[in-house]
């Protein structure tokens, strides 16, 4: 055998023997976040902080930095994800203004080499990945809850999320899909608020003297309990008010369970579900196949969990799971 062949045979042999993955160690990741003016959204990027943070520190990536744009526009969302071209970045991780408003800006991530993952607010660019949970189902089986507490019937109030945003518009359908099912149901009106207390408080202070009595609210997360004041303020009879996981909701929830034996149910997608798009986009980063689409269950409590769900949500929070490299792996190789 010549020198030649022996080096070759050599070269062979180390590259057999080294990680068939990419190392990521050197890459650095972005969080694209259009919106952070709720509970839901600081529950989220705290769960991005502490779950990147630890990743940083232990060398699994070089950076995982967040950046919020200041107001939800489509167009600021887009510009800052081309300034995220321009810094380098390998992968950009984004909950988006809108499913379609920013394919442009991810189109030319993509051309430019980098991993673009959506979560929650996803995009419908094709070479962009998309993590979210059955948005139209979460909002159909609110229905199918209430058609189980109130057999007979009635007026409904749907509070809705940010107008425009993939989210909303899917748990909205997924509502009055249910109301088809069980026709015994009536919408009677539909006000925006943005997954915040606050502002659906006003809205629906707003539109119940037009309303009349109404025996269920359905919602999307962070307005439960602004609906509950602004229809105890009202004066009127308390409904069926679907809760959206949040601390403020929970507490209302148990005292008026306490107080009365009031009934409802919470479901929410996971804040953390931050973190499960980071370590998704790693993954890809690492040499991993990975789905287009990657479906995760909705976090849901019932009247059974309430306590002990409460229990575990911090004060101004939202009920959460986080998620770890291993609970990515199994998340992907479930969808394979």
């Amino acid at each position: 055998m010549n020198v030649r062949t022996m080096l070759l045979a050599s070269a062979a042999l180390a590259c057999a023997a080294m990680p068939a993955l990419a190392e990521t160690s050197a890459k650095k990741i972005a969080l694209s976040n259009n919106y952070a003016g709720n509970s839901w959204r600081q529950a989220m990027l705290t769960s991005w902080e502490k779950v990147t943070g630890e990743a940083v520190k232990s060398g699994v990536v070089a950076a995982a930095d967040p950046f919020t744009t200041a107001e939800n526009q489509a167009t600021e969302q887009a510009a800052q994800i081309q300034n995220m071209i321009l810094q380098g970045y390998d992968a950009i991780v984004v909950n988006a203004a809108s499913p379609t408003a920013l394919n442009g800006a991810v189109k030319e991530a993509c051309d430019a080499g980098i991993t673009v993952v959506s979560f929650d607010g996803i995009v419908t660019e094709p070479c962009a990945w998309r993590i979210a949970v059955d948005f139209k189902e979460m909002g159909r089986g609110q229905v199918e809850y209430l058609s189980k507490k109130i057999p007979a019937g009635g007026n409904l109030l749907e509070i809705r999320g940010l107008a425009g945003v993939f989210v909303d518009d899917e748990i909205s359908a997924g509502i009055h899909e249910g109301v088809k099912q069980f026709p015994q149901f009536k919408i009677v009106g539909s006000v925006h608020g943005d997954w915040a207390q606050d502002v659906a408080q006003k809205a629906v202070a707003g539109i119940l003297p037009s309303l009349p009595e109404i025996v269920g609210v359905v919602t999307q997360g962070g307005d439960g309990y602004g609906a509950a004041e602004a229809i105890k303020a009202a004066g009127r009879p308390m409904p069926t008010i679907i809760m959206g996981n949040r601390q403020d909701e929970l507490k209302w929830w148990k005292e008026q369970k306490d107080a009365n034996g009031y009934e409802t149910m919470s479901v929410s997608i996971a804040p953390g579900v931050s973190t499960l798009a980071f370590w998704v986009a790693q993954q890809i980063l690492d040499g991993k196949e990975v789905k287009k689409d990657l479906v995760v269950p909705f976090l849901s409590i019932s009247q059974e969990t309430l306590d002990d769900s409460l229990k575990t949500t911090p004060e101004g929070g939202v009920a959460n799971v986080e998620y770890s490299l291993e609970d990515a792996q199994k998340v992907i190789a479930s969808a394979q």
